[in-house]
């Protein structure tokens, strides 16, 4: 057997093993973002990252777009859509290259019930899988009763799904989320993040 005489060879060699053991994977906030402490707008908020933080992400849950990021000091969730990794030498957007840049799965289990918002409104309970919530039947009624313009959209319509700037939503009375009605279907909105936390059928 043959071994390697250079002590500085020897050295890097060690160094490039440890960093393969402990890669992580490096990534950028696109917006200012509100950083979760589980994957769904209807866990406390941990924080705000802005635009063009540097972040560790560990990976994104499996058939979703929540990942889980370190930035800024702070260790949480948020939407795949909201961070950019570096892939040949350019920017791109996590949830639209996960496959390509082998994005790890992470999983989430619940403990407990969720937290919702200091002071909900009557029925405003956050039930249901991670990330959907059940809207109250007076929200329904109210949506039925005030016609609204659609706004045309190409792009998803689902949960989770952040609508630009442009899109204007209108505030519910006594309820925490937003409506809009988008290619003729009732959205409900989270008016903080913009993120769709409700689709009608």
């Amino acid at each position: 057997m043959r071994w390697i005489s250079n002590p500085l060879l020897v050295g890097a060699l060690l160094l490039a093993g440890a960093g393969l053991a402990k890669a992580a994977m490096l990534a950028t906030t696109a917006t200012d973002l509100t950083v979760y402490s589980g994957p769904g707008t209807e866990y406390p908020s941990v924080g705000i990252a802005t635009r063009g933080s540097s972040a560790v992400l560990d990976g994104c849950l499996d058939g979703e777009n929540w990942c889980r990021i370190d930035v800024n000091g702070m260790r949480g969730w948020v939407f795949a859509q909201e961070l950019t990794v570096d892939y040949n030498g350019a920017p791109v957007i996590v949830r639209e290259r996960r496959v390509d840049l082998g994005v790890p799965v992470v999983s989430y289990e619940q403990t407990g019930s969720i937290a919702g918002p200091a002071d909900p409104a009557p029925g405003d309970e956050m039930i249901g899988k991670v990330g959907t919530i059940v809207p109250p039947p007076e929200v329904i009624t109210y949506i039925e009763r005030t016609p609204m313009d659609p706004v045309a959209y190409d792009g998803e319509i689902v949960v989770g799904a952040t609508l630009p700037s442009d899109v204007m939503i209108s505030a519910v009375p006594n309820y925490r989320y937003s409506y809009v009605r988008i290619n003729d279907r009732p959205i409900l909105v989270d008016p903080g993040s913009r993120r769709i936390v409700y689709v009608y059928e």
